[in-house]
């Protein structure tokens, strides 16, 4: 394979850039031309792309968002849009494609490679962390120490004020920011969308923790389940303490990526290209027990995403 394609699609997460970065200069290394595709599979459709050199990606690695930019394509959803898509790439040469992002992103890839033959690997770019098939997907560590410095923060002035901080962050189906940043910010309570929350027993844990010595709480609730307004209004209406709500907002997404999001936006970049060049297209890289691995792309987007009770259950445990 002497030519592939890359692009960014779906939400934009920290460590993007740096993935753009580790796929271009894999990639030179082993002889090949890049070509960066602007904006997503709508830019893909439109014939939006630009040959990447060593030089381009050049003081990014530090960088939050896509260089490349992103956007939604509710075109690559049809058979025609796929076929413009598949010709753009044959009209410009190109093999392969890498395609960095979420579960939407990979089903494109999928549909790519299933109904045109194009060999397409995945690289999990989303702070949502909810692909099952890997332990961690590239800017979820970022999002959620964004969220921790917001938390810790919070905590001050609840604490000076005694009050009751309901904090909302990103996570529509996936509770996984939100358990993470509840453990690591020592929140109280979490609220999450696999787990129906009881508010006669928050009430019952606030008021054991008050009468314990505590003079406020954290409560951090994913934008899946309701708002942080509305669930302030709601435990206002059944409690003595005063509450007040906060939305991190889209701050979750942005911002230098971490440690960990650039350690492994350097491996998945290096293995998806890695498999581009031994002919191994129809795959997504990821992580597992530390270890940095591929499997089927057909096989990874039909995984349903298991949340992890035991983590909720340490959180009920030290949390008081």
């Amino acid at each position: 394979m002497k030519r592939i394609g890359l692009l960014t699609s779906g939400g934009d997460a920290p460590g993007m850039n740096a993935a753009i970065r580790a796929v271009v200069r894999t990639a030179i290394y082993f002889g090949m031309e890049v070509f960066g595709i602007e904006r997503g599979y709508a830019g893909l459709i439109d014939g939006k792309m630009t040959q990447m050199e060593m030089r381009s990606v050049s003081d990014i690695v530090q960088r939050g968002g896509t260089m490349l930019r992103t956007a939604r394509c509710s075109e690559m959803q049809t058979l025609e849009g796929q076929k413009k898509a598949a010709d753009v790439l044959a009209a410009q040469g190109i093999e392969g494609l890498v395609v960095i992002g979420g579960d939407g992103s990979f089903r494109g890839a999928k549909d790519l490679t299933e109904n045109f033959g194009i060999p397409t690997v995945g690289i999990p770019g989303t702070i949502d962390n909810d692909l099952q098939y890997t332990d961690y997907t590239l800017g979820f560590d970022t999002a959620v120490n964004t969220c921790l410095e917001a938390i810790n923060k919070l905590r001050d002035t609840m604490n000076s004020h005694e009050r009751i901080s309901v904090v909302e962050v990103m996570g529509r189906h996936c509770g996984d920011i939100a358990l993470y940043a509840g453990i690591t910010s020592g929140a109280e309570i979490i609220v999450v969308p696999e787990i129906k929350y009881d508010m006669d027993d928050i009430v019952k844990r606030i008021d054991r923790s008050r009468a314990s010595g505590k003079h406020s709480n954290i409560i951090v609730v994913a934008e899946g389940v309701m708002s942080a307004d509305d669930f302030a209004k709601e435990l206002q209406a059944v409690t003595t303490h005063s509450v007040r709500s906060t939305n991190i907002g889209h701050i979750q997404r942005g911002g230098s990526p971490s440690m960990a999001d650039r350690m492994l936006a350097a491996q998945f970049g290096n293995k998806a290209v890695r498999l581009l060049k031994d002919g191994k297209g129809n795959r997504v890289v990821g992580i597992r027990k530390n270890s940095i691995i591929d499997m089927d792309i057909f096989e990874a987007v039909s995984m349903k995403k298991q949340f992890n009770y035991e983590l909720y259950e340490t959180l009920q445990m030290i949390s008081m």
